[in-house]
């Protein structure tokens, strides 16, 4: 990205996509700092680092709450914004959502927000160079917002750039998509994240690699696993009672009662952690399978939970059945990013793992 800005070729709109804690909000900081500050001093970077350059705009994902009572736009959270952008540059939306309080609210990009785009985008620009706007998390731009931004994407003002972040591409209109240079970023390797909690939170090695695989590519996961912050507690739980519960009820009947409450229980939560939850039951099944065809290298999972062991269960989980769990895993995330009735979707998940559970190798 570097050589594009040294070239003079740079694209003025780019679709960067990429996971949870895979760094791509601060590479997309360090790149609006090749544009905007290439021969500019050290003025340019101070203000960069404040988030207060006056040619770099962002726009985010927001939604009402006690403070912001209509018509939320990012201007409204910039001061959350900057705070965010110093403590969790390689924070998720969830992250986000607690921070500004609308964390059983549905957000969005709307199109109040694109109007507030268009008006920014057309003035000069202060330093008579470029702008650059920053949408993170582009997926959750709506279709009437989308449609409001697609001409300003097709037909900038000269020297002016979009740098889209999304996790889910899919979620992106294809008329905005097909107008932007599309850059995959992967998830971060353990030994990256190790070289990174040992040099920036002094951890001893040892314990920063094994935190790095657990962590599956997400700096931001290891750095609250630090701070003893994760969910991972609440979430084996929450998953160990489902998968007893599910080998329960082929003996039992009463135990499909039980995972209708459990399912209510998940349900109860606000969107965003019961897709973290199934991410991480996604990957506790996935770790199982490695366990049981012996690939103990790939396996960095380990139970909390005394009385649960992981290498009791992993027999359970073979070939033919990970690949079914996965689907029905993926397909309870889809219906759940577009608000289909939790209660419904993770009852109708919890009972089909009973089904899945017991079906005959």
């Amino acid at each position: 990205m570097q050589t594009t800005v040294s070239s003079g070729r740079i694209a003025h709109a780019q679709l960067l996509v990429g996971p949870t804690g895979s760094g791509v909000l601060p590479l997309a900081l360090a790149y609006a700092r090749e544009i905007l500050c290439k021969d500019a001093g050290d003025r340019c970077d101070s203000q960069i680092d404040q988030v207060a350059h006056p040619d770099l705009h962002f726009a985010y994902p927001v939604a009402n709450n006690a403070r912001i009572t209509a018509k939320a736009i990012s201007d409204n959270y910039i001061a959350e914004w900057r705070e965010f952008l110093k403590t969790q540059p390689y924070g998720g939306l969830a992250d986000w959502y607690q921070a500004i309080e609308i964390e059983k609210k549905q957000s969005k990009i709307g199109v109040d927000e694109a109007k507030k785009i268009v008006s920014k985008l057309s003035l000069k620009s202060y330093e008579g160079g470029y702008k650059v706007l920053i949408i993170w998390g582009a997926d959750k731009l709506n279709t009437e917002a989308s449609n409001k931004l697609l001409k300003l994407i097709e037909e900038p003002p000269a020297k002016t750039v979009f740098l889209l972040i999304a996790e889910d591409e899919d979620q992106i209109i294809n008329t905005i998509k097909s107008r932007c240079q599309l850059l995959h970023v992967p998830k971060l390797s353990s030994e990256a994240i190790a070289q990174g909690l040992v040099k920036r939170q002094h951890l001893e090695p040892t314990r920063a690699q094994k935190i790095a695989r657990q962590s599956n590519g997400d700096y931001n996961k290891a750095i609250q696993s630090i701070n003893n912050e994760s969910e991972d507690i609440d979430f084996e739980k929450w998953f160990i009672t489902w998968v007893r519960t599910a080998f329960a009820a082929r003996g039992r009947k009463s135990a499909i009662n039980d995972l209708i409450s459990w399912a209510e229980m998940i349900a109860g939560k606000n969107r965003e952690t019961q897709k973290r939850f199934l991410s991480y039951c996604l990957e506790y099944f996935r770790q199982a399978m490695l366990l049981n065809y012996k690939a103990n290298s790939a396996v960095y999972l380990s139970p909390q939970m005394e009385d649960f062991k992981l290498e009791k269960f992993a027999p359970f989980i073979d070939g033919h059945r990970i690949e079914a769990i996965s689907d029905e895993i993926e397909k309870a995330i889809y219906h759940i990013e577009r608000n289909g009735n939790g209660k419904v979707i993770l009852t109708d998940l919890a009972i089909g793992l009973t089904r899945l559970i017991h079906k005959p190798a």
